[in-house]
């Protein structure tokens, strides 16, 4: 029997709303590494998308080296393919060479068609990979007139089976977004129009298709054409995801097992929604109060310093919605309802700085100054 793991979209660097994720990323390649010992894996699988950036900061390159260094004392093969945020000619330095210890880095669109071979006792699994590639890139390498994503990812499928051997089960890797599969707001756009769709039906052959890309876990037109996800939330749009890494068994006549296993972050990511009193309080109680957190505050009266407030029980808010005060259009708003919503605007600023109310008098001093403001077809000068 081999097994394997099947990761993606690791985005080593990534940034959240100005807050660096390497620890947290640190923290979850260590249970993905406690898995691999765990289960026994003969290997681990990477769909693309390494790196958050084709040109990674200094501390995503040494969390990935230190990654590598762990996998290769644990003797564990890792094999990892190019995705659209990674630079396919950085990431691949020296994969000819490192290909010898174990690490097989798959980039170069030229040799799809050579595998990767893992053999165990009666078993052989031969592994395919297909980095990212847009239509460009496949049109420049092989001098074929491609349009749009699908045909060029057909076009490299074709090289792929042409290669295949019948006789093993095979698995295909590929970074590309299987046309009518869920998407978060964390992954980037390749094309507009919808040209950047692939389609499952040509990859249904394969034992199994271990995809990179999109960040939840999802199978798409088979149980066996499986996105493993992003082992991170990336986005606040993710946060009811349940991110983990999918474990696979093969015998000799192909796949005969597969299984999610969560992962455990660092910090949970969380939407809280209330009035600003109501999350205060109920951050002092809060055993999670750590967690990445948005908040959709839902006065609807003007806040002094909402944000510095609430972090102070909520240390990691990261991104703030407030109702808007103003619902109507101002153009087409009563100019007497504008007069009460900027009159209760000045109340309740002047409530939270000086902690009382308006008296009578003041008040009666705001309503004539915004009459006066607001009266139609008069010189507001003062």
């Amino acid at each position: 029997m081999i097994k394997l793991l099947h990761t993606a979209d690791w985005h080593l660097g990534r940034v959240l709303h100005h807050h660096s994720l390497l620890a947290d990323q640190a923290h979850v390649l260590n249970q993905i590494m406690d898995y691999a010992v765990a289960h026994q894996v003969d290997a681990v699988l990477v769909a693309g998308d390494i790196y958050d950036r084709s040109m990674p900061l200094a501390d995503a390159v040494r969390l990935l080296n230190q990654t590598i260094n762990r996998f290769a004392e644990l003797a564990i093969p890792l094999i990892m393919i190019s995705g659209n945020h990674d630079s396919a000619e950085r990431l691949g330095f020296a994969a000819t060479q490192l290909h010898k210890t174990g690490l097989h880095i798959l980039t170069d669109i030229q040799h799809v068609a050579e595998p990767v071979w893992l053999r165990k006792a009666d078993t052989a699994l031969q592994i395919f990979g297909i980095p990212f590639a847009d239509p460009e890139r496949v049109r420049h390498v092989f001098n074929q007139s491609v349009t749009d994503y699908d045909a060029a990812h057909n076009l490299l499928l074709d090289q792929v089976k042409a290669a295949r051997d019948p006789h093993f089960p095979a698995l295909l890797m590929s970074h590309c977004f299987v046309d009518g599969a869920d998407t978060s707001e964390s992954e980037k756009t390749l094309s507009v129009g919808g040209s950047d769709r692939v389609s499952y039906e040509p990859m249904l052959a394969f034992d199994y298709v271990a995809l990179g890309h999109l960040h939840s876990p999802q199978s798409k037109g088979a149980s066996h054409i499986r996105y493993a996800g992003s082992p991170l939330k990336y986005s606040f749009s993710e946060h009811l995801h349940k991110k983990g890494v999918t474990l696979l068994s093969f015998n000799s006549a192909g796949l005969v097992a597969q299984a999610h296993l969560p992962l455990q972050p660092l910090r949970e990511m969380r939407v809280l929604e209330g009035t600003l009193n109501v999350l205060l309080a109920q951050g002092q109680q809060d055993p999670q109060r750590d967690d990445y957190i948005m908040v959709r505050l839902t006065d609807t009266t003007a806040l002094l310093d909402p944000m510095g407030r609430l972090r102070e029980v909520y240390p990691n808010v990261l991104h703030l919605e407030k109702r808007l005060l103003q619902t109507e259009p101002l153009a087409q708003a009563n100019p007497n309802h504008i007069k009460l919503d900027a009159a209760q605007l000045v109340r309740d600023f002047y409530a939270q700085i000086q902690g009382e109310p308006l008296t009578d008098a003041q008040s009666d001093i705001i309503n004539a100054t915004l009459t006066k403001l607001l009266q139609p077809n008069q010189d507001n000068s003062l």
